[in-house]
């Protein structure tokens, strides 16, 4: 594969480009696709983010990291990746033959995977959504900013707002849980008519956090709170709202290679974030582990340190023990 990339990483957030601004810095020859749908640009603020103490916007963050790599010869292109297939079976000399939406191939001797997953979102239009998300009143990720959730300021403290958590199963249960770590008053609302089993009953009971049978119907976001119609109409006002309705992983390249995924359909990879197939890696929220920038950027150094590694070794660069 002599006209070939060393590298090519499918997605640009910060796992994808951490990796391209290592790999580019270990000299080899890197192009990173990206669809644009990061969902590190929905981030308004993170103050959880090391180095920044005022907190960073998610789109500077990854502007930023973009021009970083780009600084070290990182080849940056938007676009679709349809189709990643091994070389031998395309007709090339070993590695990986990876196919744009448009029809382009190209060729590279490893492919890192950083497709990350899609938050499943409730019934709220675009517009409103965004807008909701701007203004702190919709939140996805109570690790990343519940301290900012429950009004807490560094001084006086916090735990008055009210807190609402959609998604009445295990997962909805355990996020409306921790958030009590930040709030005095926490709800637990569904969109369909379902039941919590003994455990979550008492779980919940146990923390203070009123659970609402009744589901919601509709949803209202002003500047400052959301309000959540019930199916009766009766109206609750609360501060912030946070989904806990799960996510959709984008691991349909990988399940094109026939690789095994977790019951979550997020990849699994050895610790030096390989996976089963010579060349291939991943790195990111589509791994199976903590959703968080954070890891995700580890992840990233620990693949591009392996797959630099691993081309030196296939290129005799490496002692022979």
């Amino acid at each position: 594969m002599e006209d070939s990339y060393d590298c090519i990483i499918v997605g640009g957030g910060p796992a994808g480009l951490t990796a391209a601004t290592y790999l580019a810095r270990y000299r080899r020859r890197v192009l990173l696709i990206d669809a644009g749908s990061s969902r590190a640009a929905m981030i308004p603020r993170s103050h959880n983010h090391a180095g920044y103490p005022d907190g960073v916007e998610g789109l500077r963050l990854l502007r930023d990291m973009a021009v970083q790599a780009a600084q070290f010869g990182v080849e940056l292109r938007n676009g679709c990746v349809a189709k990643i297939a091994r070389g031998d079976e395309a007709g090339a000399d070993g590695g990986f033959i990876v196919t744009l939406a448009e029809g382009e191939t190209l060729q590279a001797h490893a492919v890192l995977i950083a497709t990350g997953v899609v938050n499943r979102r409730p019934p709220i239009e675009d517009d409103v959504h965004d807008a909701a998300l701007a203004a702190g009143t919709l939140r996805y990720c109570p690790i990343c900013d519940g301290y900012e959730a429950g009004g807490w300021d560094g001084e006086s403290g916090g735990g008055e707002r009210r807190i609402a958590v959609l998604g009445a199963d295990g997962h909805g249960v355990a996020e409306a849980l921790f958030l009590k770590t930040y709030a005095d008053h926490v709800t637990l609302l569904t969109l369909i008519a379902c039941d919590l089993d003994e455990h979550d009953r008492a779980d919940l009971k146990r923390a203070g956090v009123t659970w609402e049978t009744r589901p919601a119907s509709a949803f209202a976001f002003a500047d400052t709170a959301v309000t959540v119609t019930l199916d009766d109409g009766e109206e609750q006002r609360f501060d912030t709202l946070y989904p806990a309705l799960g996510s959709n992983a984008n691991s349909e390249l990988v399940e094109q290679l026939g690789l095994d995924l977790d019951e979550e359909r997020c990849i699994m990879t050895d610790r030096h974030q390989r996976l089963g197939m010579k060349g291939l890696y991943a790195a990111g929220d589509i791994v199976a582990a903590l959703d968080q920038i954070s890891v995700a950027m580890g992840h990233a150094a620990i693949a591009a340190t392996t797959i630099h590694n691993d081309l030196r070794k296939a290129e005799g660069k490496t002692p022979d023990r």
